[in-house]
């Protein structure tokens, strides 16, 4: 039996894809090992979302080849992509598996397995042309109590920061009743809670004819049987609207945590990253969702020192994120991406201003994060309870609520993968 190595690199999609990618092998009569010496195969989803992120993939390439320099190591996804369009392709890979051509590892895998003088294996399309959505598909997820589901894939945002619509292509969706099989599937198999992902979420379904947007698709698997949690990715403020909010509160097992993406709250700055709204619109956005959720957990990204931030628009951010209230601030410097519109930009920031922006607003977000945590004292919390884990010496029971805060209690071992309804007090430790 031949032993496959995996190894995911960059966002909840590539995660997905890179597990579907896992199971086709587990029944092509693959042995699935560590990603260390001694594999046969193996299988680097990379990423290139950034010039780091390429880096890292790069590491990763090497790293299998010198683990056993006779083995057949695949490259798949973003970072392969964007190198076929703009340099061409690393000689320690042997099976190059291009975006929308993951669902072909098994068929590439033997062809080149067959191959007697063996040399490099492209299997790529012009993935700004195709409007064909890959179908993959999971039974049995890396994580015991949530499933994470692709739905959808493609941008056609084109933020100029962002090489992903480059690498991704266009939006393509997923269909619902595809979506659906899988969900009910999941569900046969003792999972709760659902978390609907794709490149660009909040497009899902415009490339349907019809009105089966992400709504439509929300409302399709909130029917399904034994699923009891419904949770959403990053969505675009765009698709926050009074219909869209109260027809989502309207739902019992939508979770009340919004990951709405802001970048910056200086409207100068978001006309230069293209992100299509005002910070005042997107303030809006968050109201919305206030007034139709109890204390909604809003968590969001920010990029600091984007190609021409001034002092004065770094402050206008700060103060921004300051009055909006995130529960999470996920803060990331501005790392340029060739290829992209931002990096020809004049004004490029210096490394230690990024630094500094970036240690300010990781002290705001974390001085907000305690400050929503602490609004639940003395309420009653749903938890998922989902492994034991050992905290100072203690074996405790964690989970994470509908808001998607972890905690950790006393209990029973007998209570994983089931909801409990416990008092916010000095027995429910928040854990980080």
């Amino acid at each position: 039996m031949k032993k496959a190595a995996l190894h995911n690199l960059g966002c909840k999609v590539n995660a997905y894809e890179t597990e579907a990618m896992q199971e086709m092998l587990e029944k092509a009569g693959y042995e699935i090992v560590p990603f260390r010496e001694g594999a046969d195969v193996y299988i680097i989803n990379t990423c290139t979302v950034t010039n780091i992120a390429d880096r890292k993939s790069r590491q990763m390439l090497h790293r299998a080849r010198k683990m056993n320099p006779d083995a057949v190591v695949v490259a798949a996804g973003c970072y392969v992509q964007a190198q076929d369009r703009e340099h061409g392709q690393d000689p320690c890979i042997d099976i190059v598996l291009g975006n929308n051509r993951k669902k072909d590892l098994v068929k590439v895998l033997r062809e080149y397995e067959a191959q007697r003088a063996r040399k490099q294996t492209k299997d790529m399309e012009e993935i700004g042309q195709t409007r064909e959505y890959e179908n993959l598909h999971l039974s049995k997820p890396g994580e015991h109590t949530r499933a994470y589901i692709k739905v959808q894939d493609g941008c056609n945002q084109f933020c100029t920061y962002c090489i992903i619509p480059y690498v991704r292509g266009r939006v393509r969706s997923r269909t619902q009743e595809d979506v659906a099989g899988e969900v009910r599937n999941l569900a046969a198999n003792g999972y709760q809670e659902v978390v609907l992902t794709g490149i660009h979420l909040s497009s899902y379904g415009i490339d349907f004819d019809g009105e089966r947007h992400l709504l439509s698709l929300i409302r399709t698997v909130h029917e399904i049987e034994g699923i009891r949690r419904i949770r959403l990715g990053s969505l675009e403020p765009g698709i926050i609207t009074d219909e869209f909010a109260r027809a989502l509160s309207e739902l019992p097992k939508m979770c009340p945590h919004f990951h709405l993406s802001l970048q910056s709250g200086c409207d100068e700055t978001l006309r230069r990253m293209n992100r299509r709204y005002t910070a005042a619109e997107y303030y809006e956005k968050c109201r919305i969702l206030r007034r139709y959720f109890d204390n909604p957990a809003l968590t969001t990204d920010v990029i600091v020192g984007f190609p021409g931030e001034t002092e004065e628009e770094f402050e206008k951010s700060f103060a921004f994120v300051d009055k909006v209230n995130f529960y999470e601030t996920h803060v990331f410097k501005y790392s340029r991406r060739e290829g992209t519109k931002a990096a020809a930009m004049d004004d490029q920031v210096s490394e230690q201003k990024k630094a500094e922006r970036s240690a300010r607003l990781i002290e705001l977000g974390e001085k907000k994060r305690r400050a929503y945590e602490q609004s639940f004292a003395g309420r009653e919390v749903e938890v998922l309870v989902e492994e034991e884990t050992v905290i100072s010496g203690e074996t405790l029971q964690t989970g994470h609520t509908k808001e998607y805060i972890r905690v950790a209690f006393k209990g029973n071992e007998s209570l994983k993968n089931t909801i409990v309804t416990l008092p916010v007090d000095n027995d429910l430790q928040i854990i980080h």
